[in-house]
């Protein structure tokens, strides 16, 4: 049956209850004057190594802002000063995507991305709640679900459930109070506490959502705000999924006319049989799995990662090309698990070449990792459940818990073949997505709703060949801001900051000296 297939593959991600966002206080009355009015104490970081004069702090806010007095999260802070303290602005805040990823391992490894900007602000990356050193979420180790591969799909959902609820048990209070409406309120604690009367801030990726749910929350006090990479805020889960399909297709078939333009390119240089290859190449390894050398099974379902994964950066291009064609010539799944960070790479990228923008190193996963004063150990899991919790957290449509056992398998046979028109290659995997968040009540419904909240303009940066945030998202977001400029970057990859000097400059001349251009602007590939 189709959810037997895929069911070691569809417990990625895990809901928490949904979190409602709570009016700002009016009149005199702070319910929060305690969380606004807190010192900070910056002092050493929790990991090593970190720019020399980089210092960590922790901030307390409410864990429920319903009932702020039921109890605390602490939201770890990593704080670059302004190089030319003369010229300062205040305060840039900045999260580097996920959800899931270490705000402050993300400032700490590329300061230099941001030298321009560090000039005049201090830069501060944070730790989301449940993520890294603030109060991290963990599902004990695991987030599978222990399934007779024999059971029938009522025993394997009813598994699902379980799942959870080890997630549940692992994580404690925060995991229901871990979306992105209650971090966006985090921000809005952490500007009081630095003392700026508005909210600079730039996003990535998933950066982007938060942003966006910021100036929904706190129109008044939005200063200047960048988004690159822009999520969706309005799609219904299976619209999500198949544009997501389609944008990493997209993302394939430029991959693959790159492809056809090297000398040693596996597939030659007919663009249209190359496509068919590569889904050839899934489909046979969903039916025989390559072995890597340490006895791991590389399927179709591994080997579609691996290639989405390379498409973030077309610097990965080489390595994915190398990858394909030792997966095709000899079998050999050495560079696809290398793609994976499961094998040493039988040919590594340079390693002075620049970081992906948006995927920088996360904190220590050990417990036996250094820590600073204050600072706690980090789960070994605590990324891809953090990603789990805020995603399903954030979408209404991501429970079907009460779904009828076969029904719910009938519309996914039916699906199966729209999936697949779309992406052979990655059409499956998203499929799958659908069921991820299985045994958790709806998310909030806040996010779908955001519609002309009234924030000040603001500049949302689309790339055309993302494989990540289609540019169909950038247009759709700043529809829904109505307050949006749009910088149509035309290259490939995940968002544009790092790739196109183009978008660098129109990002730090409204970052820096608040100048905005109108209506969409055009950054080629490549300038």
């Amino acid at each position: 049956m189709w959810i037997r297939r895929v069911r070691f593959r569809c417990r990625k991600r895990l809901e928490p209850p949904a979190a409602s966002p709570t009016p700002a206080p009016s009149g005199d009355a702070d319910p929060l004057a305690r969380f606004h009015t807190q010192p900070v104490h910056w002092g050493p970081c929790p990991d090593k190594p970190v720019p020399a004069e980089m210092r960590c702090a922790v901030v307390e806010v409410p864990l429920d802002y319903a009932a702020p007095g039921k109890g605390t999260v602490e939201v770890a802070l990593g704080r670059l000063p302004a190089t030319d303290p003369d010229r300062r602005i205040g305060s840039l805040l900045i999260n580097f995507g996920g959800p899931g990823a270490s705000g402050m391992a993300g400032l700490a490894a590329d300061p230099k991305s941001f030298a321009d900007l560090g000039e005049r602000y201090d830069l501060i990356g944070f730790d989301p709640r449940g993520v890294g050193h603030s109060d991290p979420v963990s599902c004990a180790g695991s987030r599978e679900a222990e399934i007779d591969p024999n059971a029938d799909t009522a025993a394997i959902l009813a598994a699902m459930r379980e799942a959870v609820a080890r997630c549940r048990r692992a994580s404690g209070p925060v995991l229901a109070h871990i979306g992105t409406v209650d971090v966006a309120r985090d921000m809005d604690v952490i500007r009081r506490v630095l003392g700026d009367d508005k909210l600079n801030y730039l996003g990535f990726s998933y950066g982007s959502r938060l942003g966006a749910v910021y100036a929904a929350q706190f129109p008044r006090t939005t200063g200047r705000m960048v988004l690159d990479g822009i999520d969706t805020l309005t799609e219904p889960m299976t619209e999500q999924a198949l544009t997501s399909a389609r944008a990493q297709q997209r993302a394939l078939d430029n991959f693959l006319t790159w492809c056809a333009h090297q000398i040693d390119c596996v597939y030659g240089t007919n663009t249209r049989t190359a496509k068919e290859k590569v889904a050839a190449l899934v489909e046979r390894l969903d039916q025989k799995p390559l072995v890597g050398r340490d006895g791991t099974d590389v399927t179709g379902f591994a080997a579609s990662l691996a290639i989405g994964q390379a498409l973030y950066s077309p610097q990965a291009w080489p390595m994915l090309a190398k990858a394909l064609a030792l997966a095709e010539t000899e079998e050999d799944p050495a560079g696809l698990l290398a793609l994976l960070g499961l094998e040493e790479s039988p040919d590594p990228p340079d390693p002075t070449g620049p970081p992906a923008p948006t995927d920088p190193p996360t904190s220590p996963e050990s417990p036996d990792a250094a820590q600073g004063d204050g600072f706690g150990s980090v789960p070994a899991d605590n990324a891809a459940a953090a990603l789990a919790a805020v995603s399903c957290a954030d979408d209404p449509d991501r429970s079907i818990d009460k779904a009828d056992p076969a029904a719910l398998e009938r519309e996914f046979e039916q699906l199966d073949g729209e999936f697949r028109q779309v992406s052979e290659v990655f059409g499956p995997r998203q499929l799958v997505t659908l069921l991820a968040c299985y045994g958790w009540p709806a998310g909030t419904d806040y996010i779908r709703k955001i519609d002309h909240p009234g924030a000040p303009p603001m500049l949302l940066v689309g790339t055309r060949g993302d494989p990540a945030t289609p540019y169909e998202w950038t247009e759709e977001t700043a529809e829904r801001l109505g307050s949006a400029v749009i910088v149509d970057h035309k290259g490939d990859g995940h968002t544009g900051f790092a790739s196109s000097p183009c978008v660098r400059e129109y990002i730090n001349d409204f970052l820096l000296y608040g100048r905005l251009p109108s209506g969409t602007r055009p950054c080629v590939a490549g300038e």
